[in-house]
């Protein structure tokens, strides 16, 4: 047998070490942040920030340029940039909508 994903629309964000405050604001409370090996929110644009995040399968590591995905439940997890690509496609909307 052969299967296809379904069409669903995912949220999603890329870290690019830059972008600090878009990811925690995206993933708030599945962050932990960690620089000179002492947890702490990171400053903005502070590239010597490590990133990991809370999934449905425990702490994972996010590193530059990975993309981190909210599943459809909610979940959140990180996926390499080559692999997102191309599994997802970006989709518009109308204002309206």
């Amino acid at each position: 047998m052969k299967y296809q994903k379904k069409p669903i629309i995912i949220e999603a964000v890329r870290w690019d070490g830059k972008n600090n405050s878009e990811v925690e604001e995206f993933a708030f409370g599945y962050t932990m942040w960690c620089g000179d090996l002492v947890y702490r929110r990171p400053s903005e644009n502070w590239m010597g920030v490590m990133l990991s995040i809370y999934t449905l399968n425990g702490l994972m590591k996010v590193e530059h340029g990975d993309y981190i995905i909210k599943g459809i439940e909610g979940e959140f997890y990180p996926c390499r940039a080559d692999i997102f690509e191309q599994t997802y496609e970006k989709v518009y909307f109308d204002e309206d909508d």
